[in-house]
């Protein structure tokens, strides 16, 4: 039977929520969590060792929190390491990502974790081991869990395995020589295809060219000195009464609120109703996610023109990649009618 160790965060090992975020790296015997679904999947191999470790702490000591993590792995053997589900979460889809990297170049094994398509994490890791397409919440972790523990079973039984399509993961831009049954030639295939095309017909391509977005870098502010700049977050920072409703999570509304009469945001004025972290520091002042007594020491002292007279904020956790790119948009047309000449953004 081979070993698995399974890669969670604090929350899904039964430790805490956002007040656990700093927990620091934890290397267990036997099974937390969403293990317990993995293990009941895996036919081939068990998980032995749980690693767990807070999403802040990954995230803010990345580095720091490999190493140890390592540390502690020296002188276990395994034979594949799993990292979540990790679903919509950003910062533990990232940091399974940043887990699967480490132990993929330490140990030459195979990695398998799995995220929803909005994890930032899917486009930073997923041409480098199979990320599977993952549910939105955890209400899809049996779910998650099966498909990464059967593709498990296939890699330790050393069983060939299909496409990234078929298997469940994502593509990975890795193209294998394969012979089509039938051997039919290409050239046949080509003009078929080519005639249900013309015939509006559906067809498959054999050779997928994936679509990038790609968005060209605006030119640089001439004349800083004069030059007018807004403040944007996606942290969440807005009036106590939240007047526009805008969701904790998965958020399809923004705010856009004045400051013009102000040095700095007052607590007890302006909160965070982010659910993605802990809201105790930026409740207590919201400066440190929407900085405007920053802002205005360096007006004061002369490095740029002015201040636009309002910020705009909405939640970046779980907002899909649509939504966002709405919102950006109706954003920058409000932008450009109050004359702003660059734009400061911030998260958390």
């Amino acid at each position: 039977m081979k070993k698995i160790v399974h890669y969670i965060n604090q929350f899904f090992a039964g430790i805490g929520g956002e007040d656990k975020a700093d927990h620091e790296p934890e290397l267990v015997e036997g099974v937390k969590g969403p293990g317990m679904a993995l293990n009941s999947f895996l036919t081939e191999g068990k998980i032995t060792h749980t690693i767990i470790c807070g999403d802040n702490f990954m995230g803010s000591n990345t580095k720091d929190a490999i190493e140890r993590i390592k540390g502690m792995l020296d002188g276990i053997e395994f034979d594949m390491l799993i990292a979540g589900p990790s679903f919509q979460a950003g910062r533990y889809g990232v940091a399974c990502g940043n887990i699967c990297k480490a132990i993929k170049e330490d140990r030459n094994i195979p990695v398998i974790t799995s995220a929803n398509i909005e994890n930032p994490a899917v486009e930073m890791f997923k041409a480098q081991f199979p990320i599977f397409k993952g549910g939105h919440s955890a209400a899809e972790m049996r779910n998650d869990c099966k498909a990464m523990a059967e593709y498990a079973n296939k890699i330790l039984r050393g069983e060939k395995t299909l496409s990234a399509n078929e298997e469940g993961y994502f593509e990975r831009g890795i193209r294998h020589q394969t012979w089509v049954e039938g051997m039919k030639p290409a050239a046949r295939r080509g003009v078929e295809m080519l005639i249900k095309k013309l015939n509006g017909e559906e067809f498959k391509t054999e050779l997928v060219v994936p679509a990038k977005d790609k968005v060209d870098p605006a030119s640089p502010i001439k004349d800083l000195k004069n030059a007018k700049i807004a403040l944007l977050t996606t942290g969440g920072i807005v009036p106590v009464d939240n007047p526009d409703r805008i969701q904790s999570a998965s958020a399809t509304r923004w705010g856009r609120y004045d400051i013009s009469g102000m040095d700095r945001l007052k607590s007890g004025e302006f909160k965070t109703i982010h659910a993605g972290f802990d809201p105790a520091a930026a409740n207590a002042d919201p400066n440190v996610i929407m900085p405007v007594d920053v802002m205005k020491e360096m007006l004061n002292e002369g490095l740029y023109g002015s201040l636009h007279n309002y910020f705009y904020s909405t939640v970046g956790t779980g907002t899909t990649q649509a939504e966002a790119a709405r919102m950006g948009k109706e954003i920058v047309e409000k932008l450009k009618e109050d004359g702003v000449n660059g734009v400061i953004m911030t998260s958390t």
